[in-house]
């Protein structure tokens, strides 16, 4: 997996850590120039910290720098955020917000989008944009078309077996610092010396990353 730019769009803070978190990181050291594109600045998230640290006023400045620290942990170059609603995505206008895509597209140029595999996103804003980003995709002219990388949950759905399945053990480490800088949402389970079990499980389910490119016809 080489490209010289790549364009990620997703609907929330922290949506990059556990699906793409290792494969950015591991494109930035290849040299590989990110722009992610954050729908939502997650204000709507179901965690306010454990214990609580935030509230329904502060989460979204919260989340917004728990994804800039994200982002600066990843390497990633460029982050937009387009301050849509979160939990909304989908009952926004095609029209406007495909229009606004579409000029970051062009603007940007990369050669390939990351994404959510639209129906298999779990959550709806999930799944909203990655159905907004297949639809502006679709529509540009197929030697101009970027590749568009898909992540899904669960992992054994089907969709059959991933095109591109990243091992990013030796970026853990990144991955699990930005698992930290989102700690407004999550907690990684602490490693007890008497009964390391839930760590090493959740540490050896993260350490691999799946792609499907999504088949434009």
């Amino acid at each position: 997996m080489n490209y010289k730019k790549i364009l990620v769009v997703l609907p929330h803070p922290d949506d990059e850590v556990f699906p793409m978190s290792g494969t950015l990181s591991k494109l930035v050291d290849k040299g590989t120039h990110i722009t992610y594109v954050c729908l939502t600045l997650g204000e709507m998230g179901r965690n306010l910290g454990n214990p609580p640290f935030a509230n329904r006023i502060t989460l979204p400045l919260v989340r917004k720098k728990e994804l800039e620290h994200s982002c600066e942990i990843i390497g990633i170059q460029e982050l937009r955020l387009l301050g849509y609603h979160d939990k909304t995505i989908e009952f926004e206008p095609y029209g406007p917000l495909d229009k606004r895509l579409l000029g970051i597209i062009e603007e940007v140029k990369p050669e390939a989008i990351f994404t959510f595999y639209p129906g298999y996103g779990v959550h709806p804003d999930h799944n909203a944009c990655g159905a907004a980003v297949i639809r502006v995709v679709q529509n540009i002219s197929k030697q101009n078309r970027p590749e568009v990388l898909c992540t899904a949950f669960p992992t054994d759905n089907d969709l059959g077996e991933p095109e591109i399945v990243n091992e990013i053990g030796s970026y853990l480490e990144q991955k699990t610092a930005c698992l930290n800088a989102h700690s407004s949402q999550f907690r990684i389970p602490s490693k007890n010396d008497d009964d390391s079990t839930e760590y090493d499980t959740f540490m050896e389910r993260i350490k691999t990353e799946r792609f499907w490119i999504y088949p434009f016809k």
